[in-house]
């Protein structure tokens, strides 16, 4: 079998506010059923001990219903993560092509995210003219706003 990319994980502090915020900004659509997942597999599969979590996935817009997920789970137990910044080492943003950058970040920050950087346009030669900007969900993940004019 090919390699097939299936999906991304935030784990989130509240994970139905934070669902309820990827349905309403960006039209992701959740994928029944919810998960409520726990046990000694669970535990050997993630390396937590005593694992235990909650959430569920979401489709992501303008793939169709075999395209990847978002999964947004809630463990019992969690680890604090230091604020988010572009340049820090590891997993950095998810991205959305929007029709309307600045109307997506105002629809970010009546949702509780926040602006991270500010709306730039800039032409990149050989591929066009791209406006984007840097926002955080509420719960501070990295998401990166893009439109390109090409």
């Amino acid at each position: 079998m090919p390699t097939k990319y299936v999906h991304t994980n935030i784990v989130s502090a509240d994970w139905q506010k934070l669902v309820q915020f990827y349905i309403d900004v960006f039209g992701c659509c959740p994928v029944p059923p919810p998960r409520n997942q726990s046990g000694e597999w669970l535990s050997r599969g993630t390396g937590v001990q005593n694992a235990a979590l909650q959430g569920v996935h979401l489709r992501l817009p303008g793939y169709g219903e075999e395209g990847p997920t978002l999964e947004i789970f809630q463990y019992s137990q969690m680890e604090e993560k230091p604020e988010p910044a572009a340049n820090r080492k590891g997993y950095g943003h998810i991205a959305f092509e929007v029709e309307d950058v600045k109307g997506v970040l105002e629809k970010v920050i009546a949702g509780g995210g926040k602006k991270i950087g500010e709306v730039v346009t800039k032409e990149v030669e050989g591929l066009g003219i791209i406006t984007f900007i840097y926002v955080a969900d509420p719960e501070g993940n990295l998401v990166e706003l893009q439109r390109w004019e090409r």
